[in-house]
């Protein structure tokens, strides 16, 4: 019955359009599966939440957060993204992946402790919106009217395996200023000719402390804006510097490293989206690992950047299709995640 009414919701969620800040009819639809299942609910913006029926402040609280916003369909599509088909095992539409099919079996697990009394754990579901675009209105934005968190999983297509720390962001705009003449003149302060001294400064700086398990702080300069004329010499070069940042720096250290680094313009877009970890240690890990799953660290960005308390990536399917033409989850990891999250929780709460 848990595995029905998943993947019923999660075809559902697929035919409803949700790109990120534009959820309003996904968070209805799961306003309707919050009602059906008789669970108390709360609505903030596109973001929904309910704790367990044996709620108690005194007791430390684990959250189960995903997120149901996606992203725009990309052009190499062949199928229709908002047609949630079943062929073959594979449940496809946009969003199955990412993160619909972790977001479901959440939910069907939160449901299954519900009404169990006596836990050792306070439950929070969270199904948040604004996810992929990092927005104003998404977890971060929530976190203040929910209760204290403990600890987290968050769910996102790991393949069921145990990410125990991610990567955390920040990204930098950079502008290298110059005069602006005509290219037939004499000009000594074009900016584009500075271009390869910044370059080089990028690439020789270093961020010593490397993680064990997510490596090295890795800077990747991803975009670079000039001109419109070729007659025209610029008045400035505009660059991206996309920063992955382990678990060994906070985000406020990187943007101080950089700005001393680069004698140009310098700012970093945000500084929220932090790396995160949980202890290879915590219950909830080797919980895990008796369940054989496996500890790794994701190098991809989630709504952990907006926790400041453990948390650990884990969900049904496989990151490298999400954002993918003709996304799909397969039938068989949806239920297979319900099943670990229910086992894996048994072990804890």
């Amino acid at each position: 019955m848990l595995n029905q009414r998943a993947i019923k919701l999660l075809q559902d969620l697929i035919e409803i359009e949700s790109f990120s800040k534009n959820e309003s009819g996904t968070a209805k639809r799961l306003e309707k599966w919050f009602k059906d299942s008789n669970i108390p609910f709360q609505r903030k913006e596109n973001n929904l939440w309910a704790v367990n029926k044996s709620f108690d402040p005194k007791k430390p609280t684990l959250l189960l957060n995903s997120h149901h916003d996606t992203v725009l369909p990309n052009k190499a599509y062949t199928r229709d993204p908002f047609k949630a088909d079943i062929l073959d095992d594979k449940l496809y539409g946009l969003g199955s992946n990412d993160a619909g099919g972790a977001l479901v079996s959440l939910l069907a697990c939160f449901n299954y402790f519900f009404e169990k009394p006596n836990l050792k754990y306070n439950l929070l579901m969270v199904a948040s919106a604004e996810e992929e675009t990092a927005g104003d209105k998404s977890l971060r934005y929530l976190i203040p009217y929910l209760p204290k968190i403990d600890f987290a999983i968050i769910g996102e297509p790991t393949q069921m395996e145990l990410a125990i720390a991610e990567k955390g962001l920040v990204v930098f705009d950079i502008e290298i200023k110059g005069t602006p003449s005509h290219a037939a003149h004499p000009n000594k302060d074009n900016p584009l000719m500075k271009l390869p001294e910044i370059i080089k400064k990028i690439d020789n700086i270093s961020f010593e402390k490397v993680s064990p398990i997510l490596g090295p702080v890795k800077l990747t300069l991803t975009q670079i804006n000039a001109g419109s004329q070729h007659n025209v010499v610029p008045s400035e070069v505009k660059l991206v510097l996309d920063v992955r940042v382990n678990e060994c720096y906070q985000n406020h250290e990187i943007d101080e490293v950089i700005q001393k680094a680069l004698p140009c313009n310098v700012k970093a877009r945000s500084l929220h989206l932090k790396s995160s970890s949980i202890s290879v240690d915590h219950p909830i890990v080797k919980a895990g690992e008796k369940l054989g799953r496996k500890t790794y660290g994701s190098p991809t960005l989630s709504d952990q950047a907006s926790l400041s308390c453990p948390s650990l990536k884990l969900g049904p399917g496989d990151s490298t299709r999400s954002h993918s033409a003709d996304e799909f989850i397969y039938i068989k990891e949806i239920e297979e995640g319900i099943s670990i999250y229910i086992n894996l929780l048994k072990q804890i709460i």
